[in-house]
């Protein structure tokens, strides 16, 4: 049976920074593959699919399951040996989905046989399938992080390497990455990022005839796909033939060493990280200009290969936007002509400027800067006293950041994969085999309970003789992804400049935290007469920095009420997501001047707070209490309040990695030892 009709690429409307990008990979696949950004409802995924029809066919082995090539198979192919005979197919567009299981992509084994012939065989996952072909990942953001390392071992090495059930597997697997994503519903892993060669940000125009234009060709689509695919036929031919001459012209483009010198300087300019970014830039330049036809690189390859390769390696820490501003780009561009237009010294240790502090992007370590929107702001003076009224301050800039300590939910939980707690979870190692549910065949579990009762069961031939009380499972323990709500006090008792400073820099280091460690995030604040929700729970935790820079100070402390705002946040997001764990992480000095419906009084305030604290300890709610509270004189409340709360009490400085390792180095009289 045919597969339906997938929409023309050439019927897609705009998007002319997407199509050029999947072009590109097309004719130069070593790029590296392509992350498109954008809203929902802007086709994403309707364009990518779109580009299989272009890919140029493939000569593969008959018989071949992994797709070797027959001018140069691979000679560790499970396959192999392999015939002479060869059949020519379709490029695959394999499509990877987020709720995938490890066995899915990278194969296993393949049990009926092994069970029932009782050999030893391979059963190819979608790796296999996508060898030399296109691999998808939609919503590639919300990908389990088992999976992620995965295909980043299969995207370094172009080979997926099977070690598990008893199988030892190693085959080609060199595919063109396409991933699409919605960056409000969480970032991608920094490592997952880099394999993409290029970017795209896409988004719905506003514009009333493209929009218009849309909607006609999707309806005339959804009228009849057939048709529609006919009429469009033509155009998309004329695509897939412009991809085979210029795959068949990249390798004889030049990469003039102007060239070369220029995308060098444009990638030191920007800063970047190691040298993937010039390789990509050079690999892109290459294949815009044989795509336009063109013997060798130009200034107008780099610019546009620079578009698309540099914007997401631009950003270095989770908070930092996406993107690159034109003015930018230009500015880079007008400086790296100037340096492609040098020559190189002959020995580099003879020229002044040739060492690391000489160029854009030297000087040694990065100094940090504030990142709230006031900035600096030193020297003013305070316009509130700690506890005063309902007067309200601009915000302040966070201080300084670190890596934070982990901060866990005690037992064992199935939440989520993560990085956080403990978990039962698909991934991770196995700790036994169970007769009840678990998750995969223990197959050495099962051998065993099988192997003493073959002779009774009249076993003859080289299979096992199974029953169903012989099958175990795997419980296998890794880590989950909480949801971490951070209540924060904001009130005039917290309110000293250089107070509130260092408590924004703590929650902006264990929101960068909470981004490593697959969690989501939510922000409760409270001051005046009422706590507010500054943010529901999401897995974008660069919206959780903005709002928290945003964050106003001042006026009295409804203590009670964050605390049971707290309470209520989490029992309305057990309905939605009833496995993922709640960690709160309260940043309070303890004091409290609003108790429970507008009572005042600073003792009636406190003991409210303190049941409050009681009730959100006994729905089970982990809790973190980080002591805020400095000066000569301290109450010590907000250790009643851990106490209350059933969790530990911390000071800001403990809530550093750093300072944690220096104690235990301190006690245990060994400098190398770690936290």
């Amino acid at each position: 049976m045919s597969a339906a009709p997938r929409f023309p690429f050439s019927a897609v409307v705009g998007h002319d920074d997407l199509r050029l990008a999947l072009l590109l990979n097309a004719v130069h696949p070593r790029i590296g593959g392509v992350l498109v950004r954008g809203e929902k409802g802007t086709a994403k995924s309707t364009v990518v699919r779109a580009l299989a029809s272009l890919l140029p066919s493939l000569d593969v082995v008959d018989g071949c399951r992994f797709g070797c090539d027959p001018a140069a198979p691979d000679p560790q192919c499970p396959d192999a040996p392999h015939g002479a005979t060869a059949t020519r197919r379709p490029a695959q567009l394999v499509e990877l989905p987020v709720g995938a299981t490890e066995d899915r992509l990278i194969g296993s084994l393949d049990l009926e046989r092994a069970l029932t012939e009782g050999v030893r065989a391979f059963q190819p996952g979608l790796l296999a399938g996508a060898h030399r072909g296109v691999l998808y990942v939609d919503e590639v953001n919300l990908l389990h992080d088992h999976l992620v390392d995965l295909l980043l071992d299969a995207a370094a090495m172009g080979r997926a390497h099977v070690e598990r059930d008893g199988v030892s597997v190693s085959h080609a697997s060199s595919f063109l990455l396409v991933g699409t994503m919605n960056p409000e519903e969480g970032e991608l892993r920094p490592q997952l990022l880099d394999r993409f060669g290029l970017t795209v940000q896409v988004a719905a125009s506003r514009e009333v005839g493209t929009r218009t234009e849309v909607v006609r060709r999707r309806l005339a689509f959804e009228a009849d796909p057939a048709g529609f695919a006919a009429q469009w036929a033509e155009a998309d031919a004329e695509l897939a033939e412009h991809i085979r001459a210029a795959r068949a012209r990249v390798e004889n483009v030049v990469l003039p060493d102007s060239e070369l010198r220029r995308i060098s300087a444009l990638c030191a300019a920007f800063d970047v990280d190691g040298m993937r970014a010039d390789l990509v830039l050079a690999r892109t330049s290459i294949a815009h200009a044989a795509w336009r036809g063109a013997d060798a690189v130009s200034e107008e390859d780099v610019e546009a290969a620079a578009r698309l390769a540099l914007p997401h390696r631009r950003r270095r820490d989770p908070f930092d936007e996406p993107g690159m501003a034109e003015d930018q780009l230009q500015q880079a561009l007008s400086d790296a002509a100037e340096q492609a237009e040098d020559q190189p010294p002959e020995d580099p240790d003879d020229d002044p400027d040739g060492g690391p502090d000489g160029g854009p992007g030297g000087g040694g370590e990065p100094q940090d800067e504030p990142t709230g929107p006031t900035g600096g702001g030193g020297g003013e003076e305070q316009d509130q006293q700690p506890g005063g009224g309902d007067s309200e301050r601009a915000p302040v800039g966070a201080g300084q950041s670190f890596r934070a300590r982990l901060l866990e939910v005690p037992g064992l939980g199935e939440g989520a994969p993560g990085r956080r707690s403990r978990a039962r979870s698909r991934s991770g190692r196995t700790t036994r085999a169970t007769t009840a549910d678990g998750h995969g065949l223990h197959v050495t579990a099962t051998l065993a309970a099988a192997a003493p009762h073959q002779a009774a069961r009249g076993r003859s031939g080289p299979g096992l003789v199974l029953r169903s009380d012989d099958v175990r499972r795997s419980l296998r323990e890794g880590r989950e992804g909480n949801l971490v709500l951070f209540a924060v006090d904001a009130s005039g008792s917290m309110a000293a400049r250089d107070r509130m400073t260092a408590v924004s820099g703590a929650v902006l280091s264990l929101l960068r935290d909470a981004y490593q460690r697959r969690d989501k995030v939510g922000v409760i604040t409270f001051r005046g007469d009422k706590a507010e929700v500054a943010l529901p729970p999401t897995s974008s935790v660069d919206v959780a920095a903005a709002r928290l820079r945003r964050m106003r100070t001042g006026g009295r402390t409804p203590l009670a009420d964050g605390l049971l705002r707290t309470k209520h946040l989490i029992q309305t997001e057990s309905t939605r997501d009833p496995q993922r764990r709640p960690l709160v992480v309260l940043l309070t000095d303890g004091k409290a001047t609003v108790g429970v419906q507008g009572a005042t009084g600073s003792k009636q305030a406190v003991d409210d707070a303190l049941r409050a604290a009681r009730v959100l300890a006994d729905t089970g709610t982990a809790s973190v209490v980080v002591d805020c509270e400095n000066g000569p004189v301290k109450l010590g409340l907000a250790n009643q309040l851990a106490t209350a709360l059933g969790g530990p009490s911390l000071r800001l400085e403990e809530l550093s990695a750093e300072h944690v390792a220096g104690v235990v180095r301190a006690v245990s009289g060994d400098s190398g030892l770690a936290a």
